[in-house]
């Protein structure tokens, strides 16, 4: 028996490969599959089934098109109405994989159609629980993400989930491996671990939603307070999950490499987004002018899913050399398929080209320091969590999340100030802000971590972990 998880960091996401004399189960793939297939290639192995955990709201999964290259089935728990052929599988249906089986066990609560699945060796023995987004290492799926879908409330969707919890999961023994479909930087949950990999025993002792004495009025209190506003993208995700789409490969065949003219003239043709994804310290010494920031070696396309509110938004793309495949795959992902195409040769293409090119003003740790003295307007763009948990005074909180909610606070006229926990989100605030008209913004290099190291007065530290 092997098994292999298959980890996204970009999308905290993780996949799994199973494999037992000669036969495969991939549980919740990634839409680009050739890696899955390769794999099972080289082992002389068979990809037999699709598992699928419930309808993914983060990103697009790869079941249809390996479905449709390997012949295998796509399999959902119950209750799931798919717009494909698939087997909708039945509560304690157990599917065989060379020596070793598979069973469902139906756990809605973060949707109704969710499940895990619990593998068990040759002898017959519980050995591990691919838990999709029912458990987490250290928390649980969020239930607010299908609470339209389903017409109920959070809070009764949370008690279901506790019942699942209680009566599938917790029955198990404390040995059994936890393989979950998330880890930290999800946004399918509040505070997950950074441990892909764990274990029933292990979650029952630290896990805050499996406390054996929790009522399930007090899991429903703590599963759904602080939830925040999921991205706009999410149910998109799931529309495209449900219904089917365009394979990945299709999608990078039709993105076309642009030179700097045409890439203009498209650009000012069509209503674009201009996507710079190369590295932040590159985009602020030059970029093309209106275009927007997202690193690729970031947490790109969760960043993405919150600052492009519409998936069908034509996206033209400047990226690193040789990256242009990556980028568009990586959008693609969740569910950004609509990628025209790239400037061919990368933005020194466009300089040499002779077009305007603008940049980002940035200072120092210290000299923001220097700065201070007359009171300038800072902005500090971590999520409301950092902020509470320690800041500079005077800043004003304006989270990169929720930064159109925000525009109205900064100054037109007058020069304000940036940062981040380490300079990646605040060029990507930069960016939206240059973009909207706010010219006299400037980015604080380093960030919170480098203003640290300076005498600019900030808040009392508070351990994020005692913030409710």
């Amino acid at each position: 028996m092997k098994i292999k998880q298959i980890y996204t960091g970009c999308l905290a996401q993780g996949a799994y490969y199973i494999e037992s004399k000669g036969e495969v189960a991939i549980i919740d793939p990634l839409r680009e599959v050739q890696p899955y297939i390769n794999k099972a290639n080289k082992n002389n192995a068979k990809i037999k089934y699709i598992l699928e955990t419930h309808f993914h709201a983060d990103f697009v999964s790869g079941h249809v098109t390996l479905a449709e290259k390997t012949g295998a089935p796509i399999i959902f728990g119950p209750s799931a109405e798919p717009s494909f052929e698939a087997h909708i599988a039945q509560d304690g249906e157990v599917f065989h994989l060379g020596e070793i089986t598979i069973t469902v066990l139906h756990t809605p609560g973060h949707t109704l159609e969710s499940v895990c699945y619990l593998l068990k060796d040759k002898n017959g023995k519980d050995y591990a629980l691919f838990s999709g987004d029912t458990l987490f290492l250290g928390d649980v799926g969020r239930p607010d993400l299908a609470q339209k879908a389903s017409n109920m409330t959070q809070e009764q969707l949370a008690g279901i989930l506790y019942d699942s919890l209680r009566n599938k999961v917790m029955t198990l023994a404390d040995d059994v491996i936890v393989y979950p479909a998330h880890g930290a930087g999800s946004a399918c949950g509040k505070n997950l671990s950074k441990e892909t990999i764990g274990s029933i025993g292990d979650q029952k002792k630290t896990n805050y939603a499996l406390r054996a004495n929790m009522t399930k009025e007090e899991f429903i209190k703590e599963v759904t307070d602080g939830l925040l506003p999921p991205p706009s993208y999410f149910p998109m995700n799931v529309k495209l999950n449900k219904e089917g789409y365009e394979n990945v490969e299709d999608i990078i065949s039709d993105a076309i490499p642009y030179d700097a003219e045409t890439f203009e003239l498209v650009a000012n043709k069509i209503d674009t987004v201009i996507l710079d994804v190369r590295h932040q310290d590159d985009y602020s010494k030059g970029h093309i002018p209106q275009s927007i920031f997202i690193g690729i070696d970031g947490d790109f396309a969760p960043w993405v899913g919150a600052l492009i509110p519409d998936i069908k938004q034509p996206i033209l793309l400047v990226t690193p050399l040789g990256r242009e495949e990556e980028s568009i795959t990586r959008l693609a992902r969740v569910g950004y398929d609509n990628t025209l195409g790239y400037l061919k040769g990368g933005f020194e293409t466009w300089k040499k080209a002779g077009f305007e090119y603008d940049t980002v003003n940035w200072v120092t740790a210290n000299g923001l320091e220097e700065l201070m003295e007359e009171n300038v307007p800072v902005f500090d763009v971590r999520k409301e969590g950092e902020f509470t948990s320690e800041h500079i005074d005077v800043a004003h909180s304006t989270p990169l999340d929720f930064i159109n909610d925000h525009i109205a606070e900064f100054p037109k006229e007058e020069e304000f100030y940036v940062h981040c926990a380490g300079g990646y989100r605040s060029v990507i605030a930069a960016s939206i802000l240059k973009a909207r008209g706010y010219h006299n913004v400037i980015n604080v290099l380093g960030g919170f971590a480098a203003i640290k190291k300076t005498a600019i007065k900030t808040t009392n530290f508070v351990c994020p972990s005692t913030l409710k």
